[in-house]
């Protein structure tokens, strides 16, 4: 795939991203310990395998009980304009139907929080199937919704200019886990 140009500085390494993550599951844990097993909502793309490390670390932290795991599939990328979609696109994956929602707790995980569009449809979705509580994840919270979302973990909050993006690198779409800066003005 190829990258958009400009000048790419990384932000975080990949021991600096795994322990954003085990962060993030620790602050988790204290939200979820004590209680049935959440749901964790992985939004594909990137959102996914980083539900899967959270999910991989919370197995750590004695008195949570072990999550569910299902994706949800969401198109608009508000960071790079050149994947924008109009409208917000929302699928639920056919092999892996979500289970009953009702009174559970939900922790939906995603890569990066920008304006909070993809954000916003997703809980108006999952909201609509009754659960207890839905609890957001971000990696990366760029601090600039402009929509009334907010994450109740966030990995880090980078706050940057509005023109340059924050690429999170996960695998499997990318080969290292890394968080990078990516500014396009400084395109040669």
């Amino acid at each position: 795939m190829d990258r958009p140009a400009g000048l790419r500085t990384c932000l975080h390494d990949t021991a600096q991203s795994c322990v954003i993550v085990d962060n993030m599951a620790r602050k988790l844990a204290g939200l979820l310990s004590g209680g049935e097993p959440a749901i964790v909502v992985g939004i594909l793309r990137r959102g996914a395998p980083l539900a899967d490390r959270i999910v991989d670390c919370l197995r750590r932290h004695p008195g949570v009980p072990l999550p569910l795991r299902v994706d949800l599939k969401v198109k608009r990328y508000a960071d790079d304009l050149t994947l924008l979609h109009p409208e917000t696109q929302l699928s639920e994956d056919e092999r892996q139907p979500l289970p009953a929602l009702e009174g559970r707790t939900l922790v939906v995980v995603d890569d990066v929080l920008f304006t909070g569009h993809s954000l916003l449809r997703v809980v108006d979705h999952l909201a609509r199937r009754q659960p207890a509580r839905i609890l957001v994840a971000v990696l990366v919270d760029r601090g600039v919704a402009c929509l009334p979302v907010h994450a109740d973990v966030a990995g880090v909050r980078l706050d940057i200019a509005a023109e340059d993006i924050i690429e999170c690198n996960v695998p499997p779409y990318e080969p290292e886990f890394r968080i990078e800066l990516l500014q396009p003005r400084s395109a040669a």
